[in-house]
């Protein structure tokens, strides 16, 4: 698997190029927006994107979901249908914080903990992990040894819990249950900010870490 990861819109938000060197058919990993930015990155890695992929429904993580789809004719996976409330609300959330060009829009496929997507011959698991978004999930790559995770964990932080239908008491649980068991040498990248791994985090995250008490 190749990677990389693109940063877009006024918060940064780290969304993700990643496709199979075999077949050069890839996908993006939350294009919240800045479309033509993505667009370019594709071309000069001479990716064919073959669907869009959401880890949950804030805005600067799906804000170009449905123009991104509508460009490459692409189907959209993810996220969870508890996230439904916040995709159907994506205009409503651009039109706060001055978003161009957001549409609300209907996954063709919604994803549940313990489903498998395929992005040309590569394979990812998907991880339920609610707390900062009720229907936040998680893709895994076993292979590769990497988790895209939006905005469940960061290096030395984890998600917002006081957003509509939070729960920081849900999210660090997910953290542990969900994203622990795949390996202290997983390394993944957040909705923003650096990379990290698991390991790295279960050591010394304040939040999260082995010693932190919930």
């Amino acid at each position: 698997m190749k990677a990389m990861v693109i940063p877009v819109t006024p918060f940064r938000q780290n969304c993700s190029l990643l496709w199979c060197e075999t077949t050069m058919r890839g996908a993006l990993v939350d294009p919240g927006g800045d479309g033509e930015h993505l667009e370019a990155a594709v071309r000069e890695n001479g990716v064919e994107i073959e669907k869009i992929l959401v880890t949950h429904g804030h805005v600067d993580h799906a804000g170009a979901v449905a123009v991104m789809a509508e460009t490459y004719g692409v189907p959209i996976e993810g996220p969870h249908p508890d996230d439904t409330f916040l995709i159907q609300s994506l205009e409503k959330q651009g039109a706060k914080y001055g978003f161009s060009q957001v549409r609300d829009f209907l996954p063709d496929r919604w994803l549940e903990g313990g489903d498998e997507v395929t992005v040309g011959e590569l394979h990812f698991g998907v991880r339920h992990c609610p707390g900062h978004t009720p229907g936040h999930i998680v893709f895994h790559q076993g292979d590769a040894g990497v988790a895209f995770v939006g905005d469940v964990l960061f290096k030395g932080s984890v998600g917002r819990s006081d957003l509509p239908r939070g729960n920081h008491e849900q999210l660090i649980r997910a953290i542990r249950s969900e994203l622990w068991p795949l390996g202290d040498d997983t390394t993944f990248v957040p909705g923003h900010g650096p990379l990290s791994t698991f390991g790295n985090e279960r050591q010394s995250n304040p939040y999260c870490s082995d010693f932190v008490e919930i």
